[in-house]
C-alpha cells in the first residue's frame, strides 16, 4: 500500500431497528448492502469488505456474489470478504470464486481468510468442530500454493488430493493479496506473519493496548524481506456534535450488543450513556466520535501499529442506510482528508 488508506464494513446482521421495530427483509439488507459499497466508492473511500455468516439474524452466506454486485457499480474501491471462513471452506473453491471477481472488478479483488466468531458452518459443511484450527492452517497453506501456481499437486488430512490439478481462472500471483483476521489470538497474528499475509485486526472491545501484542507477533513472525500490511476494523459512529452522538449511537450499540451476547459470544455491553467522554477519548477502541475525535483516535493508534489501512464497521444494531451513510460520509470527508495530510507531512 503506497498510502494510508481508509474503508468500511458490514457484517450484515438482520437485526430490527429498535426505533421502528422493524425487520429487513433478506432482499431489502443484501440491496442495502450493495448502496452502501457504491456510496463508499462515491464518495473515495479505499476498500469495503462484507462479513460470511450461515445464519437467519444475518443475510449474507455468500459474499463473493455480493461484491461481484458491487463491483459492476464502482470503479475503485478494494473489495474483500470479511472473512472468507476458511475452516470450513474449500480452498480451491474460494480461489476461483476471488480470481472471477478479481477479473471482474479489474484487479480490486482481496482474500480476507478468517475463523469466524460462530460454529455453525461446521455441522453445515460437514466438518469437525474439533478440527478448528487445523482445518484453517491446512486450508490456508492449499489457498497459498493454488496463488502461485496453475497447476497444482497436493495432499493433505481432511480434503481430497489434488494431483496436477488446473485451477481457472488465474490472474497474476500479485493480484489477490490474502490476510489474516485476527481478534485476539497472538497464534493466529504469527501465523499471518509467517506465511507473509496481511494481518486484519478486528478491534471490537477493551482498549487499543490489548492488541500489540498481536502487532508485535506479527511484526516478529514477518520474513524480513516482506512489508508489514496491517489493518485495524473497529466499531465507528461519526457525528458532528455531542448531542447527536448521545441520541443516535446507544440504541442501535446496545441492540447489536444484546444481539451476541444472546448468541454466546458477547459480554456486558460497556458502553452506558454516562460513558460517552471515555468511548470518544482515545483509551476506547470504540470509534464513536466527532471528526476531530476520530482523527485523534487513528493517528494515535497509528504510532502504536503502524498500521495501512483503517477499516470502519460502520453497519451494526440495525441501523437504517441513511444514518450508516452518514457516517460513511463523515469519515471520507472530514476524516480521511486529514490523517492522509498530516501523514504524509511526517
Amino acid at each position: 500500500m503506497s498510502s494510508f488508506e481508509f474503508g468500511i464494513s458490514t457484517l450484515a446482521e438482520r437485526l430490527k431497528d429498535p426505533h421502528t421495530n422493524q425487520t429487513p427483509s433478506f432482499q431489502k439488507r443484501i440491496a442495502d448492502i450493495v448502496k452502501m459499497g457504491e456510496y463508499a466508492d462515491q464518495v473515495g473511500l479505499d476498500f469495503f469488505g462484507v462479513g460470511e455468516h450461515h445464519r437467519l439474524d444475518y443475510a449474507v452466506s455468500a459474499p463473493q456474489m455480493i461484491l461481484a454486485a458491487i463491483a459492476q457499480g464502482t470503479n475503485f474501491i478494494r473489495l474483500s470478504a470479511l472473512t472468507t471462513i476458511l475452516n470450513t471452506s474449500d480452498p480451491v473453491r474460494i480461489y476461483e470464486d476471488f480470481a472471477t471477481l478479481d477479473l471482474l472488478s479489474n484487479g480490486r479483488a482481496e482474500i480476507t481468510a478468517g475463523r469466524g466468531a460462530f460454529v455453525e458452518s461446521f455441522p453445515l459443511f460437514g466438518y469437525q468442530e474439533k478440527d478448528y484450527d487445523a482445518l484453517f492452517e491446512e486450508h490456508l497453506q492449499l489457498l497459498l500454493q493454488i496463488k502461485q501456481n496453475e497447476r497444482v499437486s497436493w495432499s493433505g488430512t481432511f480434503r481430497p488430493s489434488l494431483e496436477r490439478a488446473e485451477i481457472s481462472p488465474r490472474v497474476p500471483s500479485s493480484n489477490l493479496p490474502v490476510s489474516i483476521g485476527v481478534g485476539g489470538t497472538v497464534e493466529s497474528a504469527e501465523r499471518a506473519g509467517a506465511y507473509d499475509c496481511g494481518l486484519a485486526i478486528s478491534m471490537f472491545g477493551n482498549n487499543p493496548y490489548r492488541y500489540q501484542k498481536l502487532v508485535q507477533a506479527y511484526n516478529q513472525a514477518l520474513s524480513p524481506l516482506s512489508q508489514p500490511n496491517i489493518s485495524i476494523h473497529a466499531h465507528t459512529f461519526i457525528r458532528e456534535t455531542k448531542e447527536e452522538l448521545e441520541e443516535e449511537f446507544y440504541p442501535y450499540y446496545g441492540n447489536h450488543w444484546e444481539h451476541i451476547t444472546n448468541q454466546g459470544i458477547g459480554g456486558s455491553m460497556g458502553a452506558a450513556r454516562t460513558d460517552l467522554e471515555f468511548i470518544r477519548s482515545k483509551e476506547s477502541a470504540l470509534f464513536v466520535g466527532t471528526p476531530a475525535d476520530i482523527i485523534d483516535k487513528i493517528l494515535y493508534q497509528y504510532e502504536q501499529f503502524r498500521h495501512q489501512r483503517f477499516v470502519a464497521q460502520v453497519d451494526f444494531g440495525g441501523q437504517p442506510l441513511s444514518m450508516v451513510q452518514k457516517t460513511t460520509r463523515l469519515l471520507a470527508e472530514r476524516v480521511a482528508p486529514q490523517v492522509k495530510q498530516v501523514l504524509a507531512d511526517r
